[in-house]
């Protein structure tokens, strides 16, 4: 991974938060760190200026991580909605993690983080991109983590069915 050319926005409302995670992007390479910890201002500075990694806490005041997230997928003004977001927080319920892959957030960090973790799901957003699903209730890196070859059910991937006119199945 070349981070040399990468803007990262790192949006935490912690101020000792925000300086441990911009020490650490900066240490894997990264030069451009833009630190925000206001949402709202996140927000208006994404509109300005190209950011191509964004880290969000889960609970901020006035506008929490899940509402972040969402604003950058759905909004008509968001300027790049395929951006990679990695949420990184303290809340790692199931039930948050899953309002977090809801509302289209990329990777999901908990804290106390280290460098390693970090550092892999990066790399995951950067090297290793998901493809976007726009589905009436989401829109978002694709949900699904691996492939089951033998699920054959209605939701399968496209691109992983066979082709129709070889079974003899008219769709």
């Amino acid at each position: 991974m070349t981070s040399k050319n990468l803007s990262v926005l790192i949006v935490e409302d912690n101020v000792h938060m925000l300086r441990i995670l911009a020490t650490m992007v900066r240490g894997f390479g990264f030069d451009e760190v833009h630190l925000v910890q206001d949402p709202a201002d996140a927000l208006e500075l994404i509109k300005t200026t190209p950011v191509d990694l964004v880290f969000v806490d889960y609970r901020m005041p006035v506008l929490d991580g899940i509402e972040f997230t969402t604003m950058i997928r759905t909004s008509a003004d968001s300027p790049n909605p395929y951006v990679p977001i990695i949420m990184v927080t303290a809340y790692s319920e199931p039930s948050k993690v899953r309002a977090a892959r809801d509302a289209g957030v990329t990777e999901f960090c908990c804290k106390p983080i280290n460098a390693k973790t970090l550092y892999s799901r990066i790399i995951s957003v950067v090297n290793k991109p998901r493809d976007f699903i726009r589905a009436p209730n989401y829109f978002g890196p694709d949900r699904r983590r691996r492939e089951d070859p033998n699920y054959r059910g209605p939701e399968r991937r496209r691109d992983k069915m066979e082709d129709p006119a070889d079974e003899g199945i008219g769709f």
